[in-house]
This record gives C-alpha cells, structure tokens and sequence, in this order.
C-alpha cells in the first residue's frame, strides 16, 4: 500500500487508495488543525472535502455554514462599496484623472489577486476562520495575537468611520439640526440593533439593501450633477507639482476603497461550499473596480475641482440631501457588517472550546449583545476623537489595509508553497509577484503613516467630541446662476 506524507510534522495517517483517489484522515497536532478528511488526486494534490471550522453543526440550534456564493458576494460588496467610493471623485481631483483612473484600477486588480490567494490559502487550511487563525497556524501564538488585534481594530477602526459618516449625512441632510454628538450617538444606537443578529447570512439580506442604496445614490447623484454641470470639463490629465505627502491622502482614499480582506476568512467560513468564494469574489471586485472608475470618473468631469468628498456632497444642497437620505442603508449596514466580523471573532474566542456558540442561552446571547455593545461604544469614540472623513479613511488605509489587503495574502501564499516558490517556472513567476505585492503593501503602511501623522500635525483632524458641524461642503455652483449652498 502506498504512503502519505504527513501534512504536519508528527500527524498520525490513515490511508485508503482506489483506482484514481487516496482518502486521507489527518489529526495534526497544531491546536487549529482539526480532524480534517482531504482527497489526493492522481498527481498528489491535496484538496480538502469539508470545511470544519465551525466543527459538525448537524442538529444544533445556531448554524452558521448556510451561505450560498451570492450570499458572500453581496456581503463584500457591501463592505467594500460604501464609504470608500464616496471619496474616489476628489482623489481623481487631486491626483489627475489618468493617475487617479491608473491607481483605481491596478490596485483593484491587485486586491482581486490578494482576495484570490485568501481563498486558495482558506481551501489548504479548512479550519482557519480569520487572519488571526492564520497568525497562529503560521507564527504559533505570538502570530495569532498580532493579528487578533489589528483585525478586531480594523474592524473597529471602520465601525467608526461608518458613525462618523451617519453623523455627517445628518448634518448634511438636517443643516445641522442638532449637536453632532447627537447625531453620531443615534447611528451607534442603530447599527447595534441591526448587528445582533448572529449568522452572516441574516445580515447578507440587510446587505442587499446597502448595496442598492449606495449604486441609487451615487447614480441620482452623477445624473444631477450632470444636468446641473457645476463646472464642466474643467479637468486635468495629469495634475502637475503635487507634494508627495499630499498626493498620498487621496491615494489612501483609493486603497481604503479594496479593505474588505479582513473579512473574507469568516465569510469564506460560512459558506455551504468553500470552493465558490472564487466566484463570489470576482463577482464583488469585478462590480467594484467598473464602478468606481464610471462614477469618478464621470463626478469629476462634471464638478472639476469643486468636487466634495463624499462625494455626494458634489451635487446642489437640494440633491445633496436626497443623495445623503438615499445612502443611509449603506452608511449603516456596511458599518453593521464590519461590526459583525469583528464581534463574532471575538465572540468565538470567549467560548472557544464550548458549544454556547451554537445555543440560544441566556449566557450566549447575553454575552454576544456585551461584546457588541462593547465594539460599537469603542467606534463611536474612535469617530469623536478623529471627526475628519477623509483622514480618518487614509488612516484606516495606511495602519491597516497595507497589511490586509496587500502584504500579508502574499505572505499566506508563500507559506503555503513553501519549500517549492522556485520549482515551476510558473511556480517562481508567482513567488516573484508575490514578493512585489508585499514590498507594495509594506511601502503603503510607510508612506501612508507619514501622511496621515503630516495631516495630523498641520491640524486637520478636527475639534474632538464637538457639537460643530461636521460637514463642509465646497462652494456649489450652477452655470449662469451663482453659487448656492
């Protein structure tokens, strides 16, 4: 009978062959590697069968493997296609429309190929439900911790974004009706009540929702923009002699705009079949990449530098605020999203080893609202202390969608084909790229932080926990009629 290797160094194998297939049982000893069953083709690849990383759910009260694909696509897209998209058409007015174009989509392509190696390293490791479980498989428990806590803060940091965004579309919509604290208190109040359901699924419905609104949006708002034609055709190819440091502020905004990494292993964790999150994800980025090239593109032709960020604020004070009213599930439900990965990693760390999880207990739900009221009153600090939109995004970019989105799924890959990067010459194209993709994420975190703390330092974060006003639009103006707003 032939042998197997052992997947793990000191795993115990059972093996039984038939004409074109082995069935390998492997029990590794790393605490993440469950009893798994993998199939091994002809050629000696090894493909898992099952994705256990919730364990055998059969008969239990919670289940959480119940996504189909589209499931997943929808809850990337909604993650992905919210706020970001809202400060594109002003990067474009700084960067230039061809650099501005140029970044939006090779970065995109970039993160589809990152987004794709999460998946590959998902199906080669079933039982990893998050970048921290991916630490410890890797780094043992130093690894797990480092990425614990920059994917619960991300998570987080994006949480707050989204409380700071509600209290801007209010003012936006109200003139300022009320203290902004007001405002951001109300929209923590909301995605709490929307986040307490538990399975990804249920919050995939409120998703859809998310994602019409946002597309509404940004249409009504390209379309009376185009009828009102602020400033039309006032734009530059190529804008000339921009600073380094400014030139990096937008540029965050657009990788801000491809950050949803963080979540794909816990998206990926419950579908009914691991291998179609390939397909939901060229779904969501395929979506994403054409529609933020058509709507920057097409604001910023229309609105040249009066363009406002969000961008929604580009349109005239009137449509402004039906612009704001329309996005509100966005503002909301992406946030509710972000807040559901990060809860729930934490929530399966408190009773790891137990079966709360999948109860309906007293103790389960009394803990899982806790930790959710916990992440979301931590969000909407976060949105008091740096009350600036577009800083706060280039913040979230540069501290943590360097390593999410871009250097650290290259670093998965190289693990998991480690000791054979050169042994095809396909094999070593791809250790080649993914080398570049790592040095590019690493290079983004630096330059990044040295804009953000330059924004800092020049006073553009903002009065803390103020009753200002935080939304200030640029000077609106109607060819032939003034300026208004």
């Amino acid at each position: 009978m032939p042998t197997a290797k052992a997947i793990n160094e000191g795993s115990t194998t059972s093996l039984t062959s038939s004409r074109n297939a082995k069935t390998t049982t492997v029990v590794g000893e790393h605490p993440l590697q469950y009893a798994v069953t993998v199939s091994t083709d002809a050629e000696g690849q090894v493909a898992p069968e099952e994705n256990d990383a919730f364990g055998n759910e059969e008969g239990a009260e919670i289940q959480y493997k119940t996504c189909e694909w589209w499931h997943v696509g929808i809850l990337m897209l909604a993650e992905n296609v919210s706020l970001g998209v809202l400060a594109l058409p002003q990067a474009l007015a700084i960067l230039g429309l061809v650099p501005g174009l140029l970044c939006i989509f090779l970065l995109g392509v970039i993160a589809t190929y990152t987004g794709y190696l999460i998946g590959e390293f998902k199906l080669a490791h079933p039982s990893v439900r998050s970048f921290a479980d991916c630490g410890e498989l890797i780094a043992g428990p130093i690894g797990r911790e480092v990425l614990a806590v920059g994917g619960v803060l991300i998570l987080v940091f994006i949480m707050g974004a989204h409380v700071l965004s509600f209290a801007i579309a209010m003012n936006a919509m109200t003139d300022h009706g009320a203290c902004t604290i007001v405002f951001a208190v109300v929209g923590l109040i909301i995605c709490f009540l929307l986040g307490l359901p538990r399975t990804f699924k249920n919050v995939s419905y409120f998703s859809i929702f998310s994602c019409v609104s946002v597309i509404v949006a940004v249409i009504v708002a390209m379309v009376a923009i185009g009828i009102q034609k602020p400033d039309t055709g006032n734009i530059l190819a190529v804008r000339p002699d921009v600073p380094l440091v400014k030139w990096l502020g937008p540029a965050m905004n657009i990788i801000l705009a491809y950050t949803g990494h963080v979540a794909f292993f816990s998206f990926s964790a419950e579908l009914k079949n691991p291998h179609d999150f390939r397909k939901a994800l060229f779904f969501e980025q395929g979506i994403a990449v054409i529609f933020y090239m058509l709507i920057s593109a097409v604001i910023y032709y229309y609105t040249g530098p009066l363009v406002a960020s969000p961008a929604l604020g580009s349109a005239s004070p009137l449509f402004s605020k039906i612009c704001f009213g329309i996005a509100l599930p966005t503002i909301i439900v992406a946030g509710v999203v972000n807040g559901s990965v990060a809860c729930k990693y934490i929530y399966f760390r408190v009773w790891q080893g137990t079966d709360i999880v999948h109860t309906n207990s007293w103790k389960s739900l009394g803990s899982w609202w806790g930790i959710c009221a916990g992440c979301w009153f931590g969000s909407w600090i976060l949105a008091e202390a740096v009350p600036n939109f577009n800083l706060l995004l280039g913040l979230i970019a540069a501290l943590f969608g360097s390593w999410f989105s871009y250097a650290l799924p290259p670093m998965f890959a190289l693990y998991q084909h480690k000791g054979r990067w050169f042994a095809t010459k396909g094999r070593t194209a791809l250790t080649i790229l993914n080398f570049i993709v790592i040095g590019l994420g690493i290079a983004i975190f630096c330059l990044g932080m040295w804009s953000s703390g330059w924004e800092l330092n020049h006073g553009s974060g903002g009065k803390v926990f103020s009753c200002e006003n935080n939304w200030h639009p640029v000077s609106w103006v109607v060819e032939g009629k003034g300026a208004a707003g």
